[in-house]
C-alpha cells in the first residue's frame, strides 16, 4: 500500500497555503487531526484479509525531514501502521531560499522504486483530490499496467478544475482494468477493499454513484469513461463530497491461496 499523508490521513488544508505552512511546522503531533476512520481503514489494508498478512505500507509525502519525529509520533498516538517506511522531502530551504524546492517529480520517482523494489506484488495507492495526487497516480497506472488494483482517493476538493485530472485518472485506471473510488469518508474505501479480497468483510455496501467503463477496444480504448458521467457524479447534490467508483464489471482481486 502506497499512500499519501496531507489530507490523506492527516487534516492538513494543502490546498490553503497558509494554513498549511501553520499546521506544518506550529502544530504538534497531539494537535493534528485524523480524518475519521483512517486509522482502522490503515490497521485492516496492513492485516489483509487474513488477518495477518503483515502488508508493507508506504507512505510519501512533499512535507520536510523535519517533520519526521512529529509524524512518527502521530501515527503512533492513532495506531496507524508506520511503516516499514516513511518517505520525506528535502526541502532545502536558507535565508536566500525561503520557499521549498520545486520536486514535481517527487512522488513519482519514490513509487517507481518501491514499485521496482516489490516487483512480485500488486499495489494500491491512496491519495486525495486536493493536489496533485491525481496526475501522479495516473502516470503510474499507465507506467504500470497490471500492477495496481485499486486507487482511493479522498475527495476533499471543491473545485471544479480538479474534474479534469479526476477524468484522467478514471480513463488511466478502467484501460489498466484497475478500479478507482473517490470518497468522501473511509468507510467507501473500506467497502470496495473487502470487495476485491483486501481486507475482511465489512458489512453491507452503501449506495454510492457507480460508472463501468466501456469494454476495451479499438473504438473505447482512447475515452473509456465519459468525462460527462464523472462530472454529473461529482456534483452529487451539494451538500457532502460525492462518493464515486469507477470499476470494470469484473473487478481485480488478490489471488487466493493455493488457488
Amino acid at each position: 500500500m502506497v499512500s499519501d499523508i496531507d489530507d490523506t490521513v492527516m487534516r492538513t488544508g494543502v490546498a490553503n497555503k497558509l494554513k498549511m505552512l501553520w499546521r506544518l511546522f506550529v502544530e504538534d503531533a497531539e494537535s493534528r487531526v485524523a480524518f475519521p476512520g483512517v486509522a482502522a481503514l490503515y490497521r485492516a489494508l496492513h492485516a489483509g484479509a487474513g488477518g495477518d498478512e503483515g502488508n508493507p505500507m508506504l507512505y510519501v509525502s512533499r512535507a520536510p525531514w523535519g517533520l519526521y519525529e512529529m509524524l512518527s509520533e502521530f501515527f503512533q498516538r492513532h495506531g496507524i501502521p508506520a511503516g516499514p517506511v516513511l518517505f520525506l522531502r528535502e526541502w532545502g530551504l536558507s535565508w536566500t531560499h525561503p520557499l521549498p524546492r520545486r520536486a514535481t517529480d517527487h512522488k513519482q520517482a519514490l513509487i517507481r522504486h518501491m514499485l521496482a523494489l516489490y516487483r512480485d506484488l500488486p499495489f494500491v495507492l491512496i491519495g486525495d483530490s486536493g493536489q496533485h495526487d491525481p496526475e501522479v497516480y495516473a502516470q503510474v497506472v499507465e507506467e504500470n499496467p497490471g500492477r495496481v488494483l485499486a486507487v482511493y482517493i479522498r475527495n476533499v476538493s471543491r473545485d471544479s478544475a480538479r474534474v479534469e485530472e479526476i477524468v484522467r485518472l478514471a480513463g488511466a485506471v478502467a484501460r489498466a482494468g484497475s478500479s478507482l473510488v473517490l470518497a468522501a469518508d473511509s468507510v467507501a474505501m473500506a467497502e470496495h477493499a473487502a470487495a476485491i479480497g483486501l481486507i475482511a468483510e465489512t458489512g453491507p455496501r452503501r449506495e454510492t454513484a457507480r460508472i463501468t467503463p466501456e469494454p476495451s477496444g479499438a473504438a473505447a480504448a482512447e475515452d473509456p469513461v465519459a468525462p460527462e458521467a464523472i462530472a454529473e457524479a461529482l456534483a452529487g447534490d451539494g451538500s457532502v463530497p460525492a462518493t464515486l467508483v469507477v470499476e470494470p464489471e469484473t473487478p481485480a482481486a488478490l489471488p487466493r491461496l493455493g488457488a
